[in-house]
């Protein structure tokens, strides 16, 4: 997510703290974040995708088989 839209999202919660939005900016305030919890997803699954369990006789396992196990 660029930085602008992090910074946006984090003005429209001090401003929402402070005095209130209108129904404008609460709904670009909902939008900007569910943008981000996806992005943050996407990068949360990809990370667990390419993780992988070593095991103590050095065989490694990818995470999603060896939850399986």
């Amino acid at each position: 997510m660029e930085v602008e839209k992090q910074l946006r999202i984090n003005a429209l919660a001090k401003k929402q703290k402070e005095e209130g939005l209108t129904p404008e900016e609460a709904a670009e305030q909902k939008a900007l974040r569910e943008e981000y919890l996806a992005e943050f997803r996407a990068r949360l699954k990809n990370t667990l995708d390419n993780t992988v369990v070593q095991e103590p006789d050095g065989t490694r396992i990818p995470l999603n088989k060896f939850r399986k196990k």
